[in-house]
């Protein structure tokens, strides 16, 4: 970038940056963000598509989970990484929804392209479309039904209704609801007569073995893990629990030390010591009447031996977040000085079990009594089965906690946008100036949530539409598009719910991308910025030979 001073170039920026302004910058925005949409938006509803991402390692993803896609999918331009990140603040606000999300964010873009070609500022776009939004949300609130958190049916359909939008290949979904509505409400906190629930309680753990229809709830944690020596027992009823999260061996001295050794007698000595320390360790334990060890960090052989003489069962290496989801299901405290270790500290369990599952080896932590944290234990014939499961089971755990912790529901199926749309439209008469265009451009853009899924379904979509919103037009607010008719129909009837926070959240994030793309007018590039040297750095983060799949460029 130069500009000219008495006839001679002045430069600002690095040679070789790139720089796109106006009208350019803003198209260029746009159709990335247009073309993440396009890239998730056959994978919307109950029949939409999966894909598939092979890396060059031959690694394979099978899923129509929007942010998984997203999440593995290298996306370059930095526009269409912000499309990406309103994925992940759906994922993480509140669990579901981030298709619907982008596909809203990408058609907001497109409504708002056309309104640019008829020279309305992108200003008053991003006004008309912010005054949209807080009406949007308004209108949901009040259409939204008041529902008691505690109800396991009216859960049990919103968990369906999330697992029923996965990929094909996951069977048993009502059994699979039926565990998140139980693992939510297993580790639900009561509060000033609302439920809070912390999500991370709640673990999922993969097994490749047996059918979906055998995955259950334990109410205690499982570790991939074994037992730490052959000589322990396997099982151990009436659980006493030390919860360590330091190593059971002679630790060695922080400084350098020098011992000259004169004598066979002096080696046997220091190695007497040695193994007195260790064996005061167990007994230490022993003591408080612990029949198991759940270790963080390492158990010499030495440690092993002894603890296996006590006949107590113990487990090493286990991660720092599973130490304390047990510390949180068996009531233990997690002790870091075996010094400070006393009988009060300990864990309780029914049972702890050594049990080997589909060729690998598991701890059962299990039976514990009033657990505040648990797992749901996914199984599948496959890894690419349990995998989807496990994502599909975190959505519909993460749509449960919505519900349970706001208490408010809206009817799915394109019901409840197609509503707020046609309200957006007698919105939009009230407003004066231009804003209104963007209004009714933002009313039109929701009914590409309900046609996508008409259309990844293989109805007309056009026709869909029109008798939806005919139905709406008539008062059926809570009528969606029944897929397998293609006729609009009562979605509370069919049992489709969503929850009221969920929807919300969609508008919000889909709105806040299309504005920040929208505002951008000057796009100032570095050299290398989006080249060969990025790429190259990114590559190398990665195991060796492995390449990440990339979004194709339109």
């Amino acid at each position: 970038m130069a500009a000219q001073m008495g006839g001679q170039p002045v430069y600002i920026l690095q040679e070789g940056t790139q720089r796109f302004t106006g009208r350019d910058a803003r198209r260029m925005n746009i159709t990335a963000g247009k073309v993440v949409a396009e890239a998730v938006k056959s994978t919307l509803g109950p029949k939409g598509m999966d894909k598939m991402l092979v890396d060059s390692s031959g690694d394979i993803l099978i899923t129509n989970d929007g942010a998984a896609i997203l999440k593995e999918v290298e996306v370059k331009h930095p526009a269409a990484k912000m499309m990406v990140e309103i994925a992940k603040t759906v994922e993480t606000e509140v669990g579901d929804g981030t298709t619907s999300s982008v596909v809203l964010a990408g058609e907001l873009l497109k409504k708002a392209e056309d309104l640019l070609d008829q020279d309305i500022h992108a200003t008053v776009i991003a006004r008309g479309y912010r005054m949209a939004e807080e009406e949007g949300v308004n209108i949901l609130s009040k259409i939204s039904k008041k529902v008691d958190p505690a109800d396991e049916a009216i859960l049990e359909k919103v968990a369906l209704t999330a697992l029923n939008s996965k990929a094909s290949g996951i069977t048993a979904r009502e059994h699979l609801a039926k565990l998140a509505v139980q693992a939510v409400k297993k580790v639900a906190e009561k509060s000033d007569g609302t439920f809070n629930v912390d999500k991370a309680n709640i673990k999922i753990q993969k097994v490749v073995g047996g059918s979906t229809r055998d995955s259950e709830l334990v109410e205690g944690i499982v570790i991939d893990k074994e037992i730490a020596h052959s000589g322990m027992p396997r099982v151990v009823k009436n659980a006493k629990i030390a919860i360590l999260n330091t190593e059971l061996k002679v630790k060695k001295t922080e400084t350098d030390a020098k011992f000259n050794i004169t004598s066979p007698e002096q080696v046997k000595k220091f190695m007497d010591e040695e193994e007195e320390t260790v064996k005061n360790m167990v007994k230490a334990i022993a003591a408080t009447g612990a029949n198991c060890v759940l270790c963080q960090k390492d158990i010499e052989v030495l440690a092993q031996y002894y603890l296996a003489k006590e006949n107590i069962l113990a487990v090493k290496s286990i991660s720092e977040k599973d130490i304390k989801l047990i510390s949180r299901a068996t009531g233990g405290k997690i002790i870091t000085n075996i010094k400070d270790i006393s009988s009060k500290d300990l864990g309780k369990a029914g049972k702890v079990e050594g049990k080997k599952i589909g060729g690998k080896e598991f701890v059962f932590i299990e039976d514990c009594e009033n657990p505040k944290a648990l797992t749901v234990l996914l199984k599948g014939g496959s890894e690419h089965v349990v995998d989807e499961s496990e994502r599909s089971m975190d959505d519909a755990i993460s749509v449960v906690k919505d519900v349970a912790e706001d208490g408010t529901v809206l009817p799915g199926g394109g019901a409840a946008l197609m509503e707020v749309s046609m309200r957006l439209k007698d919105f939009s008469n009230t407003i004066s100036g231009r804003e209104q265009l963007a209004v009714l451009e933002f009313a039109n853009a929701l009914e590409k949530i309900p046609r996508t899924i008409a259309e990844n379904a293989g109805l007309d979509p056009i026709d869909t539409i029109i008798a939806l919103r005919a139905s709406h037009e008539k008062g059926g607010l809570e009528e969606g598009i029944d897929l397998a008719t293609g006729e609009p129909r009562n979605m509370y009837e069919l049992g489709i719910v969503e929850p009221g926070k969920m929807v919300k959240q969609v508008i919000r994030s889909a709105t806040e991308a299309a504005i920040m793309i929208l505002r951008i007018d000057d796009v100032i590039a570095a050299k290398g910025s989006l080249g060969e040297e990025e790429e190259e750095k990114k590559e190398s983060e990665l195991p060796k030979g492995r390449k990440r799949p990339q979004m194709p460029s339109y």
